[in-house]
């Protein structure tokens, strides 16, 4: 039974959400869990319902059908569930002709966990002037202003919808940095909204797909990562056509099937595959073609999802373009 509380006080669980807007469905039936400590990438296409679902998870708007629990509690209209959760929208509200500080002092009143410690010293490091209208801001000011009062005041779970557009590159990483430092604290569990793939790689331990208001594929980084690999390899004298045999019938010595090759292609003598399994069992059925040279080589993030949306039928480009 503790443990069970235990691992209810680390999740945001979203359990078969749909949201309907006229005759729009947003979300069609959405699951996922979110576990405190990692930081979750929901990346999709425009008008995929990433905005929707965060603020479902905010309390903002309310499910037709379905729930979302933090801590084994829902969180629509629950104050106290609310005061863990920050949402940043794309497109931050601030009072009319309010500065920085009009915003924190408001944030102070609404947060029972700001920190006025955390205020300063985030200030000082963004260098903007807290005394100035935020509407004269550029967007990336803006950006940063949002960033600043929302760390401030101290969330379990930061949402982030789109926050890096409008950053420079400089201050895209600094921003980045201070979401990895708040997370290895302990103190934060940034979920960030992107269409932008490799914006999310360098940071994101987690990720899900969100198309056409449904998951399509939610997986820890790390484990994605594990079991799929890139091969350059060279075998000796063979053709076009016995080449293409060697790479699908790809086996490992001594293995009972044939590892499965998700795709390959040549270029010249060089044969080009991405196969699934593990590290050691891909490399010993590399080597066991005798190559006259091969190398293994990381996938970036983008082309795994890739690999795994064509093999659920879908065109990944298309889903995110």
């Amino acid at each position: 039974m503790n443990k069970q509380s235990t691992e209810m006080t680390n999740e945001i669980v979203i359990q078969n959400i749909t949201k309907t807007f006229g005759a729009v469905r947003s979300l069609d039936h959405v699951s996922a869990t979110i576990r405190q400590g990692s930081i979750f990438g929901l990346i999709g296409s425009n008008g995929a319902g990433k905005s929707t679902l965060l603020r479902i998870m905010a309390g903002i708007y309310r499910p037709d059908e379905g729930s979302v629990t933090y801590d084994g509690e829902e969180i629509w209209e629950n104050t106290k569930r609310k005061q863990d959760i920050v949402y940043l929208s794309d497109d931050q509200f601030f009072f009319p002709h309010g500065t920085i500080e009009d915003m924190a002092n408001y944030y102070r009143r609404l947060y029972i966990n700001w920190s006025d410690e955390k205020y300063e010293r985030l200030r000082s490091i963004f260098n903007l002037e807290v005394d100035r209208k935020i509407n004269t801001f550029s967007k990336g000011m803006q950006k940063q202003a949002s960033v600043l009062l929302a760390l401030s005041c101290c969330p379990k779970y930061l949402l982030c919808d789109e926050t890096f557009d409008g950053l420079d590159p400089v201050m895209r990483q600094f921003v980045k940095r201070l979401l990895a430092e708040e997370v290895a604290d302990g103190m934060m569990t940034p979920v960030i909204a992107s269409h932008n793939m490799r914006e999310l790689e360098d940071i994101c331990d987690h990720i899900g797909l969100l198309h056409k208001g449904g998951i399509l594929f939610d997986q820890e980084v790390d484990t994605m990562k594990s079991n799929i690999h890139k091969i350059q390899m060279v075998l000796p004298n063979v053709d076009t056509d016995s080449t293409e045999s060697a790479a699908v019938s790809l086996r490992a010595p001594e293995a009972e099937t044939a590892l499965h090759v998700v795709n390959y292609r040549r270029s010249g003598s060089i044969l080009q595959l991405v196969v699934r399994g593990e590290y050691e069992e891909v490399e010993a059925a590399v080597k066991a073609k005798d190559p006259v040279f091969y190398e293994m080589i990381p996938l970036t993030l983008e082309e795994i999802f890739i690999c795994e949306m064509e093999e659920k039928g879908y065109d990944f480009n298309s889903i995110i373009g």
